[in-house]
């Protein structure tokens, strides 16, 4: 009997083990992908460093991102990522257990488990108009032994419990023309003033019983002047404000309900002022600070209207809001650049002359400037109090200063990158020195005996994390050399800030960054915007002594007119090689597949008038150019207009000053879509790097269809004008969607395609000859994705695939742009179940691997579906030799398998897009999707069929390979002997 129950649990763990799995091993996670947090730019920050409890500090940031940090480490306890339009105005912790925030223009607040950051409650606060919010969270307001929260937004005032969000009271403004600048409570006062200015030259005051929303008191007066930007609080009842020309300083009093003005010029306090001040924002008690020249000054207030210049700098300064460290006793701190250091200061508000706290710290200069100060106390062992203080620096990086260092900081600007390309890393140099190998040997040592000791079990859970260590390293993902399957590069990176990253490819690191000067705010360009990456220089084998450079693109002003400026960065050391300030704009940048001897690849701007303008500007730039003149073309979408027209280059150039790298350009076509009928909402072209591998296509019978291979095909989506704004604002009888295939050298609709009762959003992607894309079904109620095959019906009669393979096939016939071409298209619809936020197709560097296409999901996660799926020649019922072609029987809606995500249980927080690069390894593709987070792994659409995989045992292929061969030599030597005793009867 207990051998029967044997046998039978021998059998089913046996055929257990036949299920295959898809899913990855522990010990493998992180081997081939990495994945990285951020939470972007902190606006607001409120420390929790109670006694009881983690310490922390929970943040709010421009990406949207609540978030609650570790102060020890800089960790991310929790966080939550906001939708783009769920913008956050305002956040504090009430009770000492809430995150209070405020956010859509005030229309939502909601509160946040502190320890855990699980939603508690949520409330709508929508009112009658427009507004500026502000919140206020009281320190001992309660009604009826309830907490609330005042909250000014929409035109409305409302006080809400902090337990259920319940809105106790609200107090509508719309009748009043006001525009709110303050909310304020009186301490230990149950008295809420809220004062602000309308028609521009009134000052408003509203006295509120917080309890009940009552209004007490309403007070206006004029001042003739007029005001300008905000206002400063600098007690509880006195506001600082400035006049219409930003030359005098109003103190404006509202003691007891009663308003007065006082009047001091700029002049008085600062004898070398110059043109307009402008008051920053600070809730310093008694103290107040304005700019004027690019000098600060800090002013106290010492009297009823009465004030004190405290000092004077030229330094940048940044100050934070007042501290309160005891009864009656507030501080504050205040950065101040100087060369490689900044100056920390803390101060008490009542003591300008006194220093709490004096420090300097080194900071690195690819930061830039402090942009944000939050400062919090503790106290020390000989009860003293010493101070932590959270920066916010130019590059977005954020960083907590204690006791003179710089205790963690995080590098948040990649948060918000704009741009991505990538570059190779150095060949590695011969020469291995004697101490590496002795290393390398007692590393290997070490490694067996580990790996022996988890095969046995006897490993403790720190050899386990040694084991994990060992096998990131031995895999030299991580090496600052290119290997020779291609996966190690380096990521380059533009984030908002204007700061230039490279990131390893193997781990994610940061190798170097540097923050780009001419993308940082200055004097003679105050609105610098970062544009686009693009390959400057890439060196081959014959120029390897140079290092390979980018080319950053930006220009200096919101306006497509502004003038664009021009940056070269070495890619190795991150060194920017030059810059350029360039007197024309940049409205295009276009690529050429044209090098000159020193591998600088040739690029033309086209500028806001359409003028061209080459780089590299040098003679021999010039003379290839020449010879390729007339062979580029190029297009422009004019998205507002519904126009895209195609151009050319003319052969002089006009102007003042002679320049021979710059030319006039000419129109060739332009196609104006009815502005009654369709809005464009999606362009898109094949990559300038992508590699085809062959453009005949061998289906069933031994039948051949050749590809519609072109550089210059563009996919276009147009929409009803009533259909472009969000899904469902319109019927399905009052929209459609069409899709155009646009050949952009002739201008010649090649395809055109109605999708009615359809609508947009529009995200697609092109490759070789094919061109999928995601839109909503209005009438199915669904998220459909279509696919369009372009073919050259030219060459149909070379359908023999014995001679395509021997080369015999008639390929002789002219072809001309100017003929209209013979192509025939193959589509199909299927639906989809997600709506997406961004969408790729992978890339390899011969082409041959099968093709999948790389969907952001709305869940912030990357599907990888395969190609197949979109085959337009799917049927219901396919043929045998259709199901050796591999074509998959046709069903409505396309498949989503949980092992398919390429993020596996990862999300890509605020995901944006999705970069693909190819390896060496033709099997193999590099994908890199970023958002908030950052996520890198690499992808085998057909597996790893040219590579042995790095878990491969080689020792038992050894051994089998050493027992065939001593099979086959005693085999040998029987074979003699039994032949020799025949012989011997």
């Amino acid at each position: 009997m207990a051998i029967r129950y044997f046998l039978i649990l021998f059998l089913l763990f046996f055929f257990s083990s036949l299920i295959p799995i898809l899913a990855l091993y522990e010990d493998q996670v992180g081997l081939l992908d990495w994945h990285q947090q951020y939470i972007g730019k902190v606006k607001q920050a409120v420390f929790h460093t109670q006694k009881t409890g983690r310490k922390r500090v929970v943040v709010s940031t421009e990406e949207n991102v609540i978030a609650s940090l570790d102060l020890r480490h800089g960790e991310i306890f929790w966080r939550h990522v906001l939708g783009s339009n769920d913008v956050i105005d305002g956040i504090d912790i009430a009770l000492g257990k809430y995150v209070i925030t405020l956010s859509t223009g005030g229309s939502v607040l909601r509160a946040w488990n502190l320890p855990d950051g699980q939603m508690v409650w949520e409330s709508s606060l929508h009112g009658p108009k427009h507004s500026k919010s502000l919140l206020l969270v009281p320190t001992n307001l309660k009604i009826e032994k309830d907490n609330v929260v005042v909250i000014f937004s929409n035109g409305r005032l409302n006080a809400v419990s902090c337990i259920d969000g319940e809105v106790l009271w609200k107090k509508d403004f719309e009748a009043e023309s006001i525009e709110v600048q303050q909310v304020i409570q009186l301490p230990g006062s149950d008295l809420v003033y809220v004062v602000g200015f309308s028609a521009s030259s009134q000052f408003e005051m509203y006295q509120i019983n917080a309890r009940n929303g009552e209004l007490l008191k309403h007070e206006s007066a004029a001042f003739s002047g007029g005001f300008l930007g905000e206002v400063s609080l600098v007690s509880s009842e006195t506001v600082v404000a400035l006049d219409s020309t930003g030359s005098i300083l109003l103190t404006i009093s509202f003691q007891n309900g009663k308003i007065s003005f006082q009047q001091t010029p700029i002049s008085n306090l600062v004898e070398d002022s110059l043109g307009p001040a402008v008051i920053i924002p600070s809730l310093v008690t008694g103290i107040f600070a304005i700019k004027t020249n690019a000098i600060t000054i800090f002013i106290r207030v010492i009297g009823e209207g009465k004030f004190e210049v405290v000092e004077k700098t030229k330094h940048r300064t940044a100050v934070s809001d007042a501290l309160s460290i005891s009864e009656g006793q507030h501080a504050f701190a205040l950065i101040q650049h100087a060369g490689s250091e900044i100056h920390l200061t803390v101060k008490l508000a009542h003591d300008w002359d006194g220093n709490l706290l004096k420090e300097s710290v080194k900071m690195d200069q690819q930061r830039g400037l402090v942009h944000k100060v939050f400062i919090n106390n503790y106290i020390r062992t000989d009860r003293s109090y010493g101070f932590r203080v959270l920066i916010v620096m130019e590059d977005h990086s954020l960083l907590l200063l204690q006791q003179g260092e710089i205790v963690w900081s995080r590098e948040d600007g990649l948060a918000s990158i704009i741009d991505v390309t990538t570059s190779e890393l150095p060949v590695e140099r011969d020469g291995v020195s004697v101490a590496k190998v002795e290393h390398n040997l007692f590393e290997w040592l070490k490694g067996h005996m580990l790996n022996l000791k988890g095969t046995l079990m006897l490993a403790s859970p720190e050899d386990t994390a040694a084991i994990q260590s060992m096998r990131l390293k031995s895999s030299e993902k991580s090496k600052m050399t290119r290997d020779h399957n291609g996966f190690r590069k380096l990521l380059i990176v533009l984030t908002r800030a204007g700061k230039l990253f490279a990131l390893h490819s193997g781990d994610g690191r940061i190798v170097w960054s540097h923050l780009l000067q001419f993308l940082q705010k200055s004097e003679t360009c105050q609105h610098p915007i970062g544009l686009n990456l693009y390959q400057w220089q890439v060196p081959h084998h014959h120029a390897m002594d140079e290092n390979p450079s980018v080319l950053v693109v930006g220009r200096c002003g919101q306006s497509s007119d502004a003038p664009g400026v021009l940056s070269f960065v070495d890619t190795y050391t991150g060194k920017e090689l030059s810059s350029l300030s360039l007197v024309h704009s940049v409205a295009q940048v276009i690529p050429l597949p044209y090098t000159d001897s020193t591998e600088q690849q040739l690029h033309l701007l086209i500028d806001a008038d359409k003028h061209a303008h080459l780089y590299p500007k040098t003679p021999e730039a010039i003379s290839l150019f020449k010879h390729k003149f007339s062979d580029i073309y190029w297009y422009s979408v004019e998205d507002d207009n519904g126009v895209i027209k195609g151009h050319a280059l003319k052969s002089k150039c006009t102007g003042e000053v002679a320049d021979e790298f710059f030319f006039d350009t000419r129109e060739l076509w332009s196609i104006m879509f009815p502005s009654e009928s369709e809005k464009i909402i999606a362009t898109v072209t094949r990559k300038l790097d992508e590699v085809v591998h062959t453009q005949a296509k061998v289906i069933a019978d031994q039948d051949v269809m050749y590809k519609y291979i072109s550089r210059n095909l563009l996919f276009l989506a147009t929409v009803a004008p009533k259909g472009s704004g969000e899904i469902g604002s319109v019927t399905p009888e009052e929209s459609w969607l069409v899709a155009y295939l646009i050949d952009t050298v002739t201008g010649r609709i090649l395809h055109r395609v109605t999708h009615h009762g359809s609508q947009g959003p529009v995200h697609a992607v092109f490759s070789e000859n094919w061109v999928v894309y995601h839109y909503f079904n209005l009438r199915a109620h669904r998220y459909e994705m279509s696919v369009i095959e372009i073919y050259d019906q030219s060459r149909a009669d070379n359908k023999d695939v014995w001679k395509l393979v021997l080369g015999k096939h008639n390929l002789t016939s002219p072809i001309s742009l100017y003929s209209r071409p013979e192509v025939i298209t193959k589509s199909q619809s299927y639906f989809f179940t997600h709506s997406l936020k961004a969408i790729a197709v992978t890339s390899t560097a011969k082409g041959i691997t099968s093709k999948q296409l790389l969907i952001g999901t709305i869940g912030d996660q990357v599907l990888a579906l395969d190609k197949r799926f979109l085959d337009p020649r799917r049927s219901v019922n396919p043929t045998q030799a259709e199901k050796e072609e591999g074509i998959i029987p046709l069903t409505d809606s396309l498949p989503i398998i949980p092992q398919s995500y390429v993020t596996h249980a990862l999300r890509v927080e605020g995901l944006r897009g999705i970069i693909t690069v190819p390896a060496k390894l033709e099997s193999t593709t590099l994908v890199f999707a970023h958002g908030v987070d950052l996520f890198f792994t690499q992808l085998a659409p057909s597996r790893t069929y040219d590579s042995l995989t790095e878990d491969f045992n080689y020792a038992l292929l050894l051994i089998t390979i050493v027992a065939l061969v001593a099979a086959i030599f005693v085999t040998w030597i029987l074979s003699e002997r039994k032949e020799l005793q025949e012989k011997w009867r």
